[in-house]
């Protein structure tokens, strides 16, 4: 067998080994989405695999009605604090990278340090803060703490991201007469899609998905969908198929944003990391 021979064959055999290791993977996915088309009765142990033999959208529709209010809290959230702390990120990491100043690495080693603190060892003192300053229990206070814990890893991406832009550019802005702001606004930020594709990407998903945050820091009304969705979960009746509705409604956002950004976010992550 010549070379060429066994590499169609590795490749091959490559192939058949991804697709079998996604579809195990995807095997909660089917079990989440067949179960949600299903109605109360026909739900079971036994049939848990079954395709549904008649599609029931009642669950979707009883998982909406429970948490449709709370998807408009995490949306009014997610959005914000995605957007603000991307924005402070963007700002961290240009003057990170193309303004040197005296201490700047300690000043970067201190934001970055911020990503390693746990959420636990903050969470009494954060609670008496909101509290203090007229936030707790508002999405507001929910945006300042998330804009807060998202400015390390939105400055990593950004600092990271802005290394591959050449200092001619900026020098060539300086030479023009654009100063810090000016630079910053028409020759950083037409080139910061694809960095702020990732962090936003990153951001509104660690956002979305959070839940200690949103739990003990809002009550309801004004809770973030993750909670709404650990209270249906928690309820004395467990209706199988309005469980899996609702943990399949709350994916979506999340999936979506994948589906249409991440052929940017793979993009994104490598800017940066080769140079020359």
């Amino acid at each position: 067998m010549n070379t060429l021979a066994l590499r169609r064959v590795s490749r091959t055999l490559l192939y058949v080994v991804l697709i079998l290791l996604a579809a195990l993977y995807l095997v909660p996915v089917y079990v989440v989405v067949v179960t949600s088309l299903k109605s109360n009765a026909s739900v079971s142990l036994a049939q848990m695999w079954n395709f549904p033999n008649v599609f029931s959208f009642s669950s979707i529709a009883s998982a909406w009605a429970q948490l449709g209010p709370n998807f408009i809290n995490s949306f009014e959230l997610a959005i914000p604090a995605t957007l603000i702390s991307s924005l402070i990120g963007a700002l961290n990491g240009y003057a990170l990278s193309k303004w040197r100043f005296k201490g700047s690495s300690v000043v970067y080693f201190f934001i970055l340090f911020g990503m390693f603190i746990p959420y636990q060892s903050v969470l009494i003192p954060l609670l008496k803060v909101l509290d203090v300053i007229g936030l707790y229990n508002t999405i507001a206070g929910l945006i300042l703490v998330h804009v807060v814990y998202g400015i390390p890893i939105a400055t990593l991406i950004f600092r990271n991201y802005y290394t591959s832009i050449p200092l001619e550019m900026i020098e060539a802005g300086k030479i023009d007469g654009t100063g810090y702001w000016g630079i910053f606004r028409y020759i950083i930020l037409p080139l910061s899609v694809s960095g702020f594709v990732v962090a936003g990407i990153w951001q509104f998903t660690q956002i979305w998905n959070n839940f200690l945050f949103a739990v003990s820091l809002t009550n309801p009304p004004d809770q973030p969908v993750t909670v709404a969705l650990v209270n249906i979960a928690g309820s004395q009746t467990v209706q199988w198929n309005v469980q899996m509705a609702s943990a399949l409604l709350v994916s979506v956002p999340t999936l979506l944003v994948y589906i249409l950004l991440g052929k940017f976010f793979v993009r994104g992550l490598l800017a940066g990391s080769v140079k020359g």
